[in-house]
């Protein structure tokens, strides 16, 4: 084996590490056992999963803004609450029906993961579900209740718009928080 496989092996190794510690500790919790025979057990099914369900490797930025991140926090948590009266009150009033409507949310900066991020984002606020992702075009479908006019589904999505800008820059790579940047200052 030539230093470069090794260091490919490695590289792969040290990439999946993250990952395999995850699983381990999800195998643990799910046992409620935190022992020597757990974690042995535990390592020995993410081997066996991540070497069956094959998928490829995906690298983590490692770039973290912890402002922004609990910028993010707070706002997803207020947005949760809010989304939660806000369907209260559609299904209790019983005078109108809640309109309804999927909504298709082009992403601007997306790539897989910040694709994936935007979609939970989407879905865990209450009145919002998503129900299908373009990856090519990076555009996200949602099920939406509660919007009745053009403005509504304007507001919507541009809702789901700031949630993107919020997770690029908490999380997003370098290239896509100077895109942020220079969109803003443009």
């Amino acid at each position: 084996m030539n230093a470069d496989a090794r260091r490919r092996i490695m590289r792969d190794i040290l990439l999946q590490l993250p990952f395999m510690i995850w699983l381990v500790l999800l195998w643990m919790l799910l046992w409620h056992q935190f022992t020597p025979l757990a974690i042995v057990t535990g390592i020995l099914v993410a081997i066996f999963v991540t070497r069956v369900f094959r998928l490829p490797t995906v690298e983590l930025v490692g770039r973290v803004n912890v402002w922004h991140s609990l910028v993010f926090i707070v706002l997803f948590l207020g947005a949760v609450v809010m989304g939660a009266v806000s369907v209260t009150i559609q299904v209790f009033d019983l005078r109108r029906q809640p309109g309804a409507a999927i909504i298709a949310i082009p992403l601007r900066y997306a790539d897989d993961i910040l694709t994936t991020h935007v979609a939970v984002t989407a879905s865990l606020i209450p009145g919002s579900l998503v129900v299908e992702s373009d990856r090519d075009r990076r555009i996200l479908y949602l099920h939406v209740i509660g919007v009745r006019t053009r403005a509504d589904v304007d507001r919507f999505r541009e809702g789901v718009l700031a949630w993107e800008r919020r997770i690029v820059r908490a999380v997003g790579t370098p290239e896509q928080y100077r895109a942020l940047r220079s969109d803003e200052k443009g």
